[in-house]
């Protein structure tokens, strides 16, 4: 046989293996470690969402307090510095328990604010349908929204900014207690001894989105109308935007302003004016009775 010359690694070598060795045994914990840290902080952010979310199936309808009925007024929407940006006016008919109201607002640079509203009134408030213009540039996105409360259809026209036209049309599981077009009718039968009263809300951005809106009341605060002087009760509207989104969109300090109403109450009450944006994302407007002109 011949000889045999045994073959040994060199000194460094063998520490250099035994390093990597242990390095991979202690590395690979962390890494486990770290992946569960992430794990539990989206676990957790998906938990809060769900708490934060509010539950689609439950619809507060709110009680007929006042029956509506013919409704003839004038109004003007002016900016927080007092600056006159629209005129506008609200028409109302009632046949049996089914009311018609039209609300239109012509800007001064010719853009149009214009929503037809048909709801019922059989001892609770109830839409119909609802059907919304908005278009000129006072708005970011020209849309045609309708929405169909006993079908569940919803239709979104509305042009990008390259000034394709597009369309969603989609059917939704509206609760009976959607309330587009119907704010400021509602607000007037809200009862101000309630903490906090919900109401749903389809939103486009432009993609159609239930919300709730939550309705607080804030207290009353005087007025004057000449020398005749009144109260009116402040009620505060926040958008509760559902799941994750709406989550993330309060993280980010991305939530929709809140809207102010003050209405007169007692035996008949009014509006009497509103704060907050006519769209998602817009400018906080006032709205406001207007004086009578002069003739």
């Amino acid at each position: 046989m011949g000889d045999t010359t045994p073959i040994y690694r060199d000194d460094a070598e063998t520490n250099a293996g035994m390093e990597e060795a242990r390095r991979a045994r202690h590395g690979l914990p962390m890494q486990l470690q770290r992946a569960g840290a992430r794990s539990r902080v989206i676990a957790i952010l998906l938990a809060c969402a769900a708490m934060l979310q509010p539950s689609a199936l439950f619809a507060e309808l709110i009680p007929v307090r006042h029956t509506e009925g013919l409704i003839h007024g004038f109004l003007v929407v002016r900016s927080l510095e007092g600056k006159a940006v629209a005129d506008g006016q609200m028409t109302q008919d009632a046949r049996g328990d089914r009311v018609t109201n039209h609300l239109i607002f012509r800007f001064k640079d010719g853009s149009v604010y214009e929503d037809t509203t048909i709801f019922s009134q059989r001892g609770t408030f109830r839409l119909v349908s609802d059907h919304l213009i908005q278009k000129g540039p006072s708005f970011k996105q020209p849309m045609d929204i309708s929405i169909d409360a006993s079908t569940g259809q919803v239709k979104v026209r509305y042009t990008e900014a390259r000034g394709k036209e597009k369309v969603i049309a989609q059917r939704m599981e509206l609760p009976p207690d959607v309330s587009n077009g119907l704010l400021f009718t509602l607000i007037k039968d809200v009862n101000p001894k309630v903490p906090r009263t919900t109401v749903s809300w389809v939103a486009t951005t432009p993609k159609p989105r239930l919300v709730k809106l939550a309705i607080l009341p804030h207290g009353e605060e005087p007025f004057t109308i000449g020398r005749f002087r009144h109260k009116a009760m402040r009620f505060v509207v926040k958008a509760e935007i559902p799941g994750i989104t709406g989550f993330l969109a309060r993280l980010m300090g991305k939530q929709p302003a809140d809207t102010h109403v003050w209405v007169l109450g007692g035996e008949a009450p009014a509006f009497v004016k509103a704060e907050g944006p006519l769209y998602v994302s817009g400018p906080v407007l006032r709205i406001q009775l207007a004086s009578a002109g002069i003739f």
